[in-house]
């Protein structure tokens, strides 16, 4: 069996330091809010080069909580893309708010920065700009936005962005000025999940808010302790959405490594694209390649799209036979989805996003997986893509 993913490979070779810091935690009697997710808030912080992290329970708390920090109320739009897990819109509908979608751009699979852009001036329409309280701009399966753009839309067009970094962390962009800035660097506000399959993952559900904005910063510590800053004394209704301190413990020691299992992730992905050339796929799939010179996609999946739909359906077919992992993200776009009819939307309105329900395959990839692995699971594509 080749898996998706396997968190049971890097735990066998972190498994000491994890229970003796487990240990240490319990041992504190200190669970709550203590020395490790201060000392991990300030990790991330300087890793992703911003002001203030607040450790949160999960990535969907996150994003809630962000929408709660930029006052999103009834009938606020908040604009994000349909080709994304459903919390990058959901946020909003806790908030009162509604998520509208812009199309994404089908080769990067990311929202279309074009269209964001005439919608937010008027010039496309669809929805009312002066309605528009945020956007939630995804780095989709590990692949960074144009942080440039998304600085200026902010910036030059009076809209907070909100940076979805939850599958992209240690993505990073070179900026027109030269320099590097991570995901997660520009945004108003930026949220990270740690769920036990992106690329740092905790033993559990947790997640991280990250902003420049010293008043933010204090507004949001507040709201994830339930509108506290004193015990007992409520300036607002908040949440209980504290990062565990048994999970930061165990953050701060996978952190660490957080960066060797990037690069190995790109490494993963460029093997997969010469195996894929070497064995004549480029006419029947597309793939994502890693950017010369910076990370700018660290590759919390591995994505391909093939030509044509049932070639999709061939590949499942034989993985299964096989027992490779694999997974469909996503195979309904978050427009056409139960929850969110009432707000109108159909087939057709976004044809990009649909196009890649139906043809997309997330292949196996983890730091930990062998190359051997790796040409097994190429050799079965094009076996059945030639059958």
């Amino acid at each position: 069996m080749i898996p998706l993913f396997d968190l049971t490979r890097q735990y066998l070779k972190l498994r000491g330091e994890i229970l003796d810091a487990i240990d240490k935690v319990v041992s504190s009697g200190r669970v709550i809010l203590g020395k490790n997710v201060s000392e991990f808030e300030r990790e991330i912080a300087d890793f992703i080069g911003v002001r203030c992290a607040i450790g949160v329970s999960s990535g969907t708390d996150a994003l809630i909580l962000a929408m709660k920090a930029l006052n999103v109320k009834q009938g606020d739009v908040v604009v994000t893309t349909p080709y994304t897990f459903i919390a990058s819109a959901s946020c909003a509908t806790w908030a009162g708010g509604l998520p509208s979608f812009i199309d994404v751009d089908l080769r990067t699979m990311n929202i279309d920065l074009d269209r964001l852009e005439s919608v937010i001036k008027g010039e496309e329409g669809g929805i009312n700009p002066k309605r528009i309280k945020a956007v939630v701009a995804v780095h989709l399966f590990g692949r960074t936005l144009d942080l440039d753009r998304l600085n200026r839309i902010q910036e030059e067009l009076g809209i907070p962005v909100v940076e979805d970094v939850a599958q992209a962390m240690g993505a990073e962009w070179r900026m027109e000025d030269g320099s590097l800035k991570k995901a997660g660097s520009v945004g108003k506000i930026s949220i990270l999940s740690f769920f036990p399959t992106k690329n740092l993952g905790a033993y559990g559900d947790a997640g991280a808010i990250l902003t420049n904005d010293e008043e933010l910063c204090e507004r949001l510590r507040m709201l994830r302790a339930h509108g506290s800053r004193i015990k007992y004394e409520h300036e607002e209704l908040g949440m209980n959405a504290r990062l565990d301190e048994i999970q930061a413990a165990i953050l701060r020691i996978k952190f660490r490594h957080l960066e060797e299992w990037n690069e190995r992730r790109i490494e993963v992905a460029r093997k997969y694209g010469e195996l894929f050339k070497e064995a004549g796929l480029d006419e029947k799939m597309e793939w994502p390649e890693p950017v010369d010179g910076f990370k700018g996609h660290v590759f919390h999946q591995f994505v391909v799209r093939f030509k044509e739909a049932n070639f999709r359906e061939r590949v499942i077919e034989a993985f299964k036979k096989r027992e490779i992992g694999y997974a469909i993200y996503y195979p309904k776009p978050l427009h056409l989805q139960k929850v969110f009819e009432y707000l109108g939307y159909k087939e057709g309105d976004f044809p990009n996003a649909e196009e890649l329900s139906k043809t997309t395959l997330a292949l196996p990839i983890f730091p930990e997986i062998r190359d051997d692995e790796i040409e097994e699971v190429v050799n079965v594509i094009k076996n059945a893509l030639e059958g």
